[in-house]
């Protein structure tokens, strides 16, 4: 694609015209205040990080498997790391280009200039109104005076002469008048042309300055955003690593031998008769209880009948 420029594309062909000019300036406070916006903006997330980062570290503070041991309990104490080393590097804003005093003196210069220039070109176009009248004035005074060479007496003659002459003097320097403002608006002209172009190419480098600025803010930013996701997994990462040393059994086997009380259960309470200082086993269990039910009737070869009796705790056929 063809490489455009400031200077080549923001002319007018009206001398008194600034909306080439006004384009670039429109243009160049509308980047500042983009510059602003994205300033703003990453300071107000930085802001909300920082207090993000300060809740996460609070939160490592707090208890987390406090009463844990062992393995599990280390695992836990890693678990809460991650919060506590949050880093703030999107904090770091980069520095947008403002306003400095050296574009505010090329934008005052252009100004006067443009003033310059206009007031220039508003006497000039005076100047040659007056010119345009004078001539007007001295071609009537002429041809009047041609009307009436032969009709008039001498010192009419004589009169209208003067009036020509005086006309004519004052076509004159009119047009001398007229024709210096002319070239004073020329000069005036050229070197408002000359510094528009030098005030092109100063704004078209700013202009190339701030959107690499931004975009290279941009990136930066970005690339701090993403180096604290890799940070964060590498935390993450050391919690997985310390939970795969989580060992189950060892840390049952930890907390038994921690907290053992003894490998025998309590013996049976006896029987102590208060009469006779006998002491007796406890007694045993009732043995099942049979009980009787209806005869179920058996197509058998023997003709017998079968009953069966419920037992404790299953069921038992009898043959009668």
């Amino acid at each position: 694609m063809r490489e455009l420029h400031f200077k080549d594309n923001f002319w007018n062909t009206d001398i008194t015209s600034t909306g080439g000019y006004d384009n670039i300036i429109q243009h160049l406070n509308e980047g500042r205040r983009t510059c602003k916006e994205i300033e703003d903006f990453m300071k107000a997330r930085a802001s909300i990080e920082e207090k993000y980062a300060k809740e996460l570290l609070s939160l490592s503070k707090k208890v987390c498997g406090h009463n844990e041991m062992n393995t599990l309990k280390r695992s836990l104490d890693v678990f809460k790391l991650p919060g506590s080393h949050y880093t703030r590097g999107s904090k770091k804003n980069g520095g947008f280009q403002r306003e400095t005093e050296r574009n505010q003196k090329k934008e005052h210069q252009m100004d006067a200039l443009h003033k310059q220039k206009a007031t220039q070109y508003k006497k000039t176009i005076e100047f040659k109104k007056t010119y345009e009248q004078k001539c007007r004035d001295k071609e009537e005074a002429e041809q009047n005076m041609n009307r009436n060479a032969t009709t008039s007496s001498v010192k009419q003659q004589e009169k209208l002469y003067s009036k020509t002459q005086q006309a004519k003097n004052s076509a004159e320097e009119a047009d001398n008048m007229y024709n210096s403002n002319v070239c004073l608006l020329g000069k005036i002209r050229e070197d408002w042309q000359k510094e528009y172009v030098k005030a092109c190419e100063f704004f078209e480098n700013q202009e190339v300055e701030r959107i690499s600025t931004v975009r290279s803010t941009v990136w930066t930013h970005l690339n701090q955003l993403s180096q604290q996701c890799v940070t964060s997994d590498e935390l993450y990462e050391d919690v997985r690593k310390s939970l795969e040393q989580c060992n189950i059994q060892e840390d049952i086997a930890h907390f038994i031998n921690l907290r053992r009380t003894g490998d025998k259960p309590p013996a049976p309470v006896p029987y102590e008769n208060f009469y006779s200082n006998q002491r007796l086993p406890p007694p045993r269990q009732a043995p099942p209880i049979n009980r009787r039910v209806p005869p179920i009737p058996d197509s058998n070869a023997s003709g017998d009948v079968l009953y069966s009796t419920i037992t404790e705790p299953s069921y038992s056929t009898i043959r009668y």
